[in-house]
């Protein structure tokens, strides 16, 4: 039976207090999140009625020719100012390797995030975690492997130790006066792929939402990390069916996202699935109140050279998302090809971006400083 007394305060709250409500929805999905954490969440949710705040995978750490040269970026060199948001990958930290899989050093990525988070810039960190049930990468997809990660399951044991390290380096991420940093944190995202060994195939839809939940509990109320906003993501979709077959449910999720890649030269196409997906997005952002955002997308070596805003531009400008993040820059190839998703300096498409870096739509470091989109709104 309701307790009745309980009943008349929840009334009187509606009825004499309209905001009371609202201001519970305004909450992200840890409702202990830290003053920083949550200021952040509630400024992106008004931030893209401004833009879209522009980020790069792995920007100060390397770029086409470069690694590891002081307050160096591909996106600055070419527009004079860096992104606004900052992508960041935890990949063999589980294995207490002091470098991620792609050969960023866990000591230097701290003072990127650091040096990133000083200027105003947002960071969101994904996780390529090893297969725990085979050891071998997390493009391995072997059957059974979800269930194996789950309580009970023969695998549960290493993967609570692998969050145990994650756990402690997001809580080594500290700002100036020893505030903890906010991060929009993706774990196993592109989850309606089957590349992945917690995605698509590999696994039921309830064991992967099982393990979504189970992660972002461990984090949150077992290690007490407090700097979190969580993200969910799925690769390319068409319907909004499609997209919420693994969708944990409101009260986890904070972000919601998906990645997209152009492969080929047919932009119209591109193009044309990268509004639809968005709308999709769109909707169920402002019904289920969380922050859409294009969470990976990129078309690699950017041959047109006016495919920004050509292609991108158009498709994403009407649309109101918090960001957008172009994958990284990786350089140089064994093959002696170059891999990058945005343009460094005398690349085809340079001058096109910065056109598109202009408009009155794209927010780069500049604009999320002035934001301040770590203060009380």
């Amino acid at each position: 039976m309701v307790n009745r007394a309980f009943l008349s305060w929840f009334l009187y709250l509606l009825v004499t207090l309209p905001g009371a409500a609202q201001t519970w929805r305004e909450l992200p999905a840890d409702k202990h999140a830290s003053t920083r954490t949550l200021a952040l969440y509630r400024n992106l949710k008004t931030s893209s009625a401004r833009g879209i705040l522009f980020g790069h995978q792995d920007d100060l750490a390397y770029g086409v020719g470069w690694k590891y040269q002081p307050g160096r970026s591909d996106i600055r060199d070419v527009t004079g100012d860096y992104p606004a948001v900052y992508g960041w990958e935890l990949g063999r930290l589980e294995l207490d390797h002091p470098v991620n899989l792609d050969s960023v050093p866990f000591d230097r990525m701290r003072e990127f995030i650091r040096e990133a988070y000083r200027r105003g810039g947002v960071i969101t960190i994904s996780w390529h975690l090893n297969n725990p049930l085979t050891g071998k990468t997390a493009w391995d997809p072997a059957p059974g492997t979800v269930a194996s990660v789950l309580p009970g399951g023969a695998s549960h044991d290493r993967y609570c130790s692998w969050l145990d390290r994650v756990a402690a380096f997001l809580h080594s991420l500290r700002g100036d006066h020893g505030e903890p940093i906010p991060v929009i944190f993706r774990p196993f995202h592109e989850c309606n792929g089957s590349w992945f060994w917690w995605g698509g195939k590999n696994c039921g839809a309830d064991e992967f939402i099982r393990l979504y939940r189970f992660t972002e509990s461990y984090l949150r109320d077992q290690k007490q990390v407090h700097n979190l906003l969580y993200a969910y993501n799925t690769d390319r979709f068409g319907s909004r069916e499609e997209y919420l077959e693994r969708y944990p449910g409101d009260e986890w999720v904070d972000v919601i996202g998906f990645d997209i890649y152009q492969r080929g030269t047919d932009t119209a196409r591109f193009r044309a699935d990268l509004d639809h997906s968005l709308g999709i997005l769109e909707a169920l952002a402002a019904e289920k109140n969380k922050l859409p955002a294009l969470t990976e997308f990129g078309y690699g070596g950017v041959p047109d050279s006016t495919w920004w805003t050509g292609t991108l531009l158009k498709a994403i400008a009407p649309h109101h998302i918090a960001y957008a993040l172009a994958w990284r820059n990786a350089g140089s190839r064994p093959d002696g090809s170059s891999e990058f998703y945005v343009p460094y300096k005398g690349q085809a498409s340079a001058a096109d971006f910065v056109l598109f870096s202009r408009n009155s739509r794209m927010l780069f470091q500049r604009a999320a400083t002035g934001m301040a989109l770590y203060r009380d709104p």
